[in-house]
């Protein structure tokens, strides 16, 4: 069996004079960039910048838009009409097309961040017009979701590529959902316990909870989060032990197109 997995950062999430992460570096290492769109990270220079420096080390390009809430990062959660949603989702999507294009390449996947990303993966309303965003600005497009969510199905009930997705730094409740930020052991530092983590649900087959239960799922990508401490000597050192556990880490359309 060919063992592909992709390897993902979200990125591009300084803003101005302000620095966010450690992009270069991470860029060496993983093989997808998310890259802000400007509403909870990232401004125009920031996306271009980032883009440029992701051609240059084989990254594959993904949309990573979010609830506009620059002050809160994203992660606050916010509620919003389904058509106004969906216009803001292909604005994000299409600001990074076009810097991609700029630089003669294209966006290849979706990610939504933060706050978005979470309520999206229980509401399937919101999941829906996600996918629908996604669609119509081009079907083409692999939607990133995690693995077992309702944005998962929602992307598969659009007829959209899925990707399903596992985060290496943090801990899942037994109902599959990540354990929230504020809880004890929600966040995963430890460099050798997050590569452990990772691995544990590879050879399990699907997410590993901080109960013991194992839920079997497809596992496309691995997130390291680019703000998290030891975010690059985490990165590096997950690489290394998945490929010396024999996965090939690769661009997230090559994981697809097996």
């Amino acid at each position: 069996m060919n063992k592909r997995i992709n390897l993902n950062a979200d990125l591009g999430e300084s803003f101005g004079p302000w620095k966010m992460g450690e992009d270069e570096a991470l860029l060496q290492v993983v093989a997808s960039a998310n890259i802000a769109c400007g509403f909870h990270a990232g401004d125009p220079l920031v996306m271009r910048r980032t883009v440029r420096t992701a051609l240059d080390a084989g990254v594959s390009l993904g949309a990573h838009p979010a609830w506009p809430d620059l002050q809160g990062f994203g992660r606050r959660q916010m509620k919003m009409a389904p058509a106004e949603l969906e216009a803001m989702v292909i604005y994000q999507i299409g600001a990074l097309a076009g810097i991609a294009a700029a630089e003669g390449s294209r966006v290849t996947h979706v990610k939504p961040h933060g706050a978005l990303n979470n309520q999206a993966c229980e509401d399937a309303a919101l999941a829906d017009a996600i996918a629908r965003a996604v669609k119509a600005a081009d079907a083409a497009l692999i939607l990133l979701a995690p693995a077992l969510s309702e944005l998962h199905k929602a992307g598969e009930r659009a007829g959209l590529r899925v990707a399903a997705e596992i985060f290496a730094d943090r801990a899942y409740t037994d109902a599959g959902t990540l354990v929230p930020r504020g809880q004890p052991g929600a966040v995963i530092h430890d460099h050798d316990a997050l590569t452990a983590h990772v691995l544990r649900m590879l050879d399990a087959g699907g997410i590993v909870t901080v109960g013991g239960r194992t839920l079997p799922c497809r596992m496309d990508s691995i997130c390291v989060h680019g703000d998290t401490p030891g975010a690059v000597d985490s990165a590096r050192q997950l690489r290394a032990a998945l490929q010396a556990a024999g996965w090939q880490v690769v661009p997230l359309p090559e994981v697809l197109d097996l």
